[in-house]
């Protein structure tokens, strides 16, 4: 029962960055969001929620992780329950955000119980087992549950559904979970806050110069204002005596190659989602419900690619398998920039997403095992929470950069649709051209699908410097491959 509640947690937070995906469609025709400013309903989560995993993750250690771990559990619903009921874009970024601040204080923590709550040995073995499963499907669970719930009730309940399932989490705790050990300790409020805040600077730039284009002064001074407070993180992180961000991690190579190969992939990751998304409802016309459908395979594969790669890692190490990964993440994205307005599901989509997810799957266990290879029992929690907020922040900050080029390639695109429209348009549609700015049909299926194929250009771009990073980077040591043999492991991410 123990295990229940923290797997429904976790599964409740991962789902969570995918469920919103579905709607995306249905929340940018409610609340009035544009192609471009729609990232910030994805970001404005995974922004806080990468940036304060490390800080929920102390408070844990600090306060009591069962204490924490139901604070952040009813932090998660209060704004599950805000976001359903937004009426603006501005109370649902905000909302978001506050989700985003409960899963980095309930995730880590939920990780962390696993370890105080089961013996060491086989009996915690499948405990992780059960989480990492958790963890890898609760992306194709999300997609589908949206599409359900889009379909069948509306958008709002993709957030709704959290409610009921936090509620059933926060009474079972205390029956089920014992409170763990304190140990003393200080809260590093100023880096946390500055590295987020830095973050959402730099992604706000990328997503304006979308909107606006680069010349713009508020673009340009929001890169201007990133670059200051980040530089402000390091320095306090340097000066700190428990930093919530370990700068030493950086010093071993195969670690920091890890963490810019997750930064490279994650960016990828999210974009494959977020533009496929839109591209196969309001270009395919596919229901929510057979969007989250068509999503599944992507799951099915990353396990294969995953088991593929546990099963030789002993043989082989890791390095051969985070290249090959990246390559076939590649090959998947290139191919994804073929994809135009007479493209089908079966001839244009399932195949590359099918060999994008073969290379996933090879990714995230050599990743995993590099990423805490040699590394200090007392410093695990720091290297697997490091590597989760390198996904999130990676996943975030690639997003926006992504969103910048659909924005750009859009906008040339549409340079040459809307005559196109205008010369054929009734009094009508013209009417309702000026009133929306947004082009019907054909012509605005060609615009959409012009800046998605070049989103995936950039994406295609980021793996191939993945596949660099661990060529030039990597190098596996005849020390690790003889814990691999040995049967030594860790504990997933």
């Amino acid at each position: 029962m123990a295990l229940l509640v923290i797997a429904s947690c976790q599964l409740m937070v991962v789902l969570d960055i995918t469920i919103v995906n579905i709607a995306l469609p249905h929340i940018q025709t409610a609340l009035g969001f544009s192609t471009t400013s729609l990232a910030w309903v994805v970001n404005a989560y995974t922004l806080t929620f990468g940036g304060l995993l490390l800080l929920g993750g102390r408070a844990g250690d600090i306060l009591g992780r069962r204490r924490v771990f139901v604070f952040g559990v009813l932090l998660f619903v209060i704004a599950s329950l805000l976001g359903g009921l937004s009426q603006n874009s501005g109370e649902l970024l905000a909302a978001r955000a506050l989700q985003g601040v409960g899963g980095a204080i309930a995730s880590p923590t939920s990780l962390a119980l696993i370890s105080t709550t089961f013996r060491e040995g086989p009996e915690r073995n499948r405990a992780f087992g059960v989480f990492a499963g958790v963890s890898a499907g609760g992306g194709a669970i999300g997609l589908l549950m949206g599409g359900i719930l889009v379909e069948w009730l509306n958008w709002r309940w993709v957030l709704f559904v959290n409610v009921p399932i936090g509620l059933l989490i926060v009474l079972a705790t205390p029956r089920w979970i014992r409170e763990s050990e304190r140990h003393p300790g200080h809260f590093d409020i100023t880096g946390a806050l500055t590295s987020t805040v830095g973050m959402v600077l730099l992604v706000y730039g990328f997503i304006r110069a979308a909107q606006e284009g680069w010349s713009d002064w508020l673009t340009l001074a929001s890169f201007g204002s990133a670059v200051v407070v980040l530089a402000a993180f390091v320095l306090v992180e340097r000066r700190s005596r428990q930093p919530i961000t370990p700068l030493h991690m950086f010093r071993d190579r195969n670690r920091a190659g890890t963490y810019g190969i997750m930064l490279c992939l994650a960016a990828a990751i999210f974009g494959m989602f977020f533009f496929l998304t839109l591209f196969v409802q309001d270009v395919l016309g596919f229901s929510p419900l057979m969007a989250g459908i068509a999503f599944l395979p992507v799951s099915a594969v990353i396990a294969v690619g995953a088991g593929l790669a546990s099963r030789f890692l002993p043989t082989y190490g890791p390095k051969p398998f985070m290249v090959v990964g990246a390559l076939l993440a590649a090959g998947g994205l290139s191919w994804l920039t073929l994809t135009d307005v007479h493209s089908t599901y079966a001839g244009s989509v399932l195949g590359p997403m099918l060999v994008f997810s073969l290379g996933m799957g090879m990714e995230f266990v050599s990743l995993t095992l590099m990423a805490l290879s040699d590394v200090p029992v007392q410093e695990t929690g720091a290297a697997s929470g490091l590597l989760n907020a390198m996904q999130q922040v990676g996943g975030s900050l690639g997003l926006s950069i992504l969103v910048t080029m659909f924005g750009t390639a859009s906008r040339n695109e549409a340079k040459d649709q809307i005559p196109a429209f205008l010369s054929q348009a009734t009094p009508a549609e013209r009417l309702r051209f000026r009133h929306t700015g947004q082009l019907p049909g054909i012509w605005g299926d060609q615009v959409l699908t012009s800046g998605v194929s070049a989103a995936f250009v950039v994406a295609a771009i980021f793996t191939v410097v993945a596949a660099l990073i661990a060529v030039v980077v990597i190098q596996v040591r005849p020390s690790d491959l003889e814990r691999l043999r040995g049967g030594t492991g860790v504990g997933p991410v």
